[in-house]
């Protein structure tokens, strides 16, 4: 797959971070689909075939936890990233069980976006 074929959500609800992700993976040749809720984020899973996603964890409705767990069912080849300002996150036992690893968690603020750009391209598939 080449790098223009990438299909990539970024599901934050603070819409400046949201913006400031999406420009990057767009500047880096990535088609770019945004979601501000979990919910939204379902349906758009439900519509394209993603190759990975940024997600923040504390989300209005749905949390970001089960918004993967959820998403990867649909699409078990998903590459989850967590961004998330919770500092003092840690993985569920669910997606611990799923394969995703501490690897997969950033912190905000994250300065340099390219580590997360590389965190979805080199991401194990699924979660």
């Amino acid at each position: 797959m080449t790098q223009e074929n990438f299909q990539v959500l970024v599901l934050d609800d603070e819409v400046s971070i949201q913006q400031s992700i999406a420009a990057y993976f767009e500047d880096e040749g990535f088609a770019v689909f945004c979601a501000s809720s979990g919910e939204q984020a379902l349906e758009l899973v439900k519509k394209h075939n993603f190759h990975g996603a940024v997600v923040d964890i504390r989300l209005p409705g749905m949390d970001g936890n089960t918004f993967m767990l959820k998403a990867a069912r649909l699409q078990p080849d998903i590459h989850f990233v967590v961004h998330t300002g919770s500092t003092d996150y840690t993985l569920s036992r669910e997606l611990r069980a799923a394969g995703l690893s501490s690897r997969n968690v950033f912190i905000k603020p994250v300065h340099d976006l390219n580590i997360i750009v590389n965190a979805v391209k080199n991401n194990t598939p699924g979660i």
